[in-house]
């Protein structure tokens, strides 16, 4: 039976939690094609409240960025529950940007936990899958604010609500993010052209960068095991 204490999320397998609700949220954005739209909004929004929680539970290690991510949990509650009460649809953009820079927080909070602090083990390596999720995610949520603003920006993806638009822009970011390219979403005006190719580059960067430091601190450790013997 296993102990409670390995049930619990800490910080040495805080990461391997916050993968999957990552990859739960991006699931959940599939089932579009399945269920009603104003049911998948609820499932979506319901996934998402999830994610963030798993998020602050991960990071609570972090005091310094704890705080400040519950804060923006607390305005995108708000935010939701607004545009529930009043139906103005144009808060959807708000809850956008309240969700880029809650990953982005989340992003830096990891870096740091990652590159900067202790030795390499699994939990690391896994919280480097959760970088490269969450590096995906903003782009996504960038081009989601981009079609609001700017509707026409895609082929293949047309100006509406962001939990109907979800599953595609995901869909496009992890794509233009591994530099697949399979072409069946294009980006159209400038602007949008831009984002694609910056998060084409910053995908070669994050496996240069990322994955070599990594590879790099894991051998320094391992020669100052062995020089210890």
């Amino acid at each position: 039976m296993l102990n409670k204490k390995s049930q619990h999320i800490n910080n040495q397998n805080n990461f391997f939690y916050l993968t999957l609700a990552l990859v739960f949220l991006l699931i959940s954005a599939s089932l579009d094609k399945v269920i009603t739209s104003g049911l998948l909004q609820y499932i979506l929004e319901a996934f998402t409240l999830i994610t963030f929680g798993i998020c602050l539970l991960s990071l609570r290690f972090d005091k310094s960025w704890f705080r400040f991510l519950l804060s923006l949990v607390v305005a995108w509650l708000v935010a939701v529950i607004t545009r529930a009460v009043l139906g103005v649809e144009e808060i959807e953009v708000i809850m956008l940007l309240l969700m880029f820079i809650f990953f982005y927080g989340t992003f830096r909070s990891i870096m740091r936990q990652i590159l900067f602090t202790g030795s390499i083990n699994t939990n690391k390596i896994i919280g480097s899958m959760t970088l490269f999720l969450l590096l995906g995610l903003m782009w996504a949520i960038g081009y989601l604010i981009l079609i609001h603003f700017l509707p026409g920006s895609f082929h293949g993806i047309n100006k509406g609500p962001w939990h109907e638009n979800f599953a595609d822009a995901a869909y496009f970011s992890f794509v233009t993010l591994t530099t697949l390219g399979y072409g069946d979403i294009l980006p159209i005006t400038p602007i949008a052209k831009v984002f694609a190719y910056l998060e084409a580059i910053v995908g070669v960067f994050y496996m240069a960068i990322v994955v070599s430091s990594l590879v790099s601190s894991s051998r320094v450790q391992y020669f100052n095991d062995n020089s210890d013997d």
